[in-house]
């Protein structure tokens, strides 16, 4: 944030826009609420992307290529983060090809777009091929779903209704804040291509956490599994801590629209006065959102949910082997794990009947057990039968099959001593997305050494 805001300001105020994006109150409540961590790192990606973008502008194919590697750290940090970055870059992107009169920003931007997904497809491919295997919808079932969790929406969930309100406190004293430094910018006579990047930016991403935005919901791809509205704060945060540190900048003569990067030449001589008035307007704004994320989870919502006997549960259920609930999206398609028993061992026979079963190891991808049966009989292991799964009883490859309801795997086996082996292998999607990369690695390697190459030289003269 510290170098996208030093394109327009000097180093004070972009130290202070550094601060502010950091400790933002969405960031807090990330921390403090929903201890979403991968969209917090994601909210350090997006300050990169908005400078990479700033600077297509910038003769040769270098910024095309770092905004490249910007968008394949979002798809590796976080998918619905990513997803965010992506449309606002590709607003943005439509924006600067309408101000400069040219289609140069839109194809530049689609090529570091391409790129960047072409360098995380190790990632991409295996999740776009694999999505087919597990329960998916689950992501948008009621209470989840984008319709549910618009600003100040209530549904038959108490618990849902309480942190809707504190997000959307939270949410509403930002977007009034985004909308006065707008104004106050503007009024300010500050560089337009800057206010008008930010403004249109933090109004487009304030739209979309109202119902008014459904349709865009529904319909643009992909779109709807980012899931919750209020998610974009992530990326609205960018433009607030602009404009609030340009609002509050100490103005310059030598400031023009044209020219960003020849600040320190000429200053407009600062008073006291004025410099206490400007730290102060800082200073009570940040004090503001701050108050309103407090009150908000005082009076509507503290912030740790679980009391601490539903923590020593949870530590109970890992130790013990017996595991906790994981979310439903995941299952493989068409299970129910609810079905599963909680004390199902981890080998079984036919209706749950026990056996004499020796575990040798049992580790997330591999799986070793010794079972002995007096009989022929079909082995149900407590575990997700995934397509990637590969099995070999007494060495041998095996073809498993899955249980009705549960999706379990289960294997057959004949009488007496069987050794099984279960080991999660590679399906063709990992291998096509790792070429794909290596090939990208390779095509922003030869692009990175070619501009080097073709850059301006600086030739120096004795005087």
């Amino acid at each position: 944030m510290y170098a996208l805001a030093r394109q327009w300001l000097r180093p004070a105020d972009a130290l202070f826009a550094a601060a502010f994006y950091a400790l933002n109150p969405y960031h807090l409540l990330i921390v403090y609420w929903r201890s979403a961590y991968a969209e917090l790192l994601a909210g350090a990606v997006l300050p990169l992307v908005l400078l990479c973008l700033v600077r297509l502008k910038e003769a040769g194919f270098r910024p095309t290529l770092c905004l490249s590697l910007a968008l394949a750290g979002a798809w590796l940090i976080n998918a619905p983060a990513a997803l965010m970055i992506h449309y606002s870059v590709a607003g943005l992107a439509v924006l600067l090809a309408m101000r400069e009169k040219s289609a140069r920003p839109l194809i530049r931007t689609a090529l570091a777009v391409a790129l960047g997904a072409g360098l995380a497809s190790f990632y991409l491919v295996p999740a776009v091929y694999e999505e087919g295997w597990v329960n998916l919808s689950q992501v948008l079932s009621p209470g989840v779903r984008p319709l549910d969790n618009f600003l100040f929406t209530t549904i038959a969930d108490p618990d849902h209704n309480r942190f809707n309100m504190l997000v959307s406190v939270v949410a509403l004293a930002e977007i009034a804040t985004l909308a006065f430094m707008a104004w106050a910018a503007r009024r300010g006579g500050r560089d337009k291509d800057a206010w008008m990047l930010f403004s249109v930016m933090g109004a487009a991403t304030a739209f979309l956490m109202l119902p008014a935005s459904n349709l865009l919901w529904e319909h643009l791809p992909k779109f709807r599994y980012v899931q919750l509205p209020f998610r974009w704060l992530l990326c609205m945060n960018g433009p607030l801590a602009m404009l609030l540190a340009t609002a509050t900048a100490q103005p310059s003569e030598d400031q023009s629209p044209s020219d960003h990067s020849n600040y320190r030449s000429i200053r407009r001589p600062e008073t006291a006065r004025l410099r206490f008035i400007r730290w102060t307007a800082r200073a009570l704004v940040s004090v503001f959102l701050l108050a309103m994320l407090l009150f908000a989870g005082h009076r509507l919502q503290p912030p740790w949910w679980d009391a601490a006997g539903d923590i020593a549960q949870m530590s109970d259920a890992v130790s013990s082997g017996a595991g906790y609930g994981g979310t439903d999206e995941y299952v493989p398609a068409a299970a129910d794990p609810y079905e599963i028993k909680e004390d199902l061992p981890r080998v079984t026979g036919e209706n749950g009947a026990t056996l004499t079963v020796q575990m040798m190891e049992w580790k997330a991808m591999e799986k070793h057990f010794v079972a002995r049966s007096n009989r022929v009989r079909n082995l149900t292991v407590r575990l997700f039968n995934y397509p990637a799964w590969r099995a070999l009883l007494n060495g041998k490859p095996v073809e498993t099959q899955t249980s009705e309801v549960t999706g379990l795997i289960i294997i057959p086996v004949p009488a007496g001593e069987n050794d099984v082996r279960l080991h999660f292998g590679s399906t063709p999607d990992r291998p096509v997305g790792g070429i794909v990369t290596l090939l990208s690695i390779g095509v922003l390697g030869m692009g990175w050494k070619k501009t080097g190459t073709n850059s301006p030289k600086i030739t120096r003269t004795e005087s």
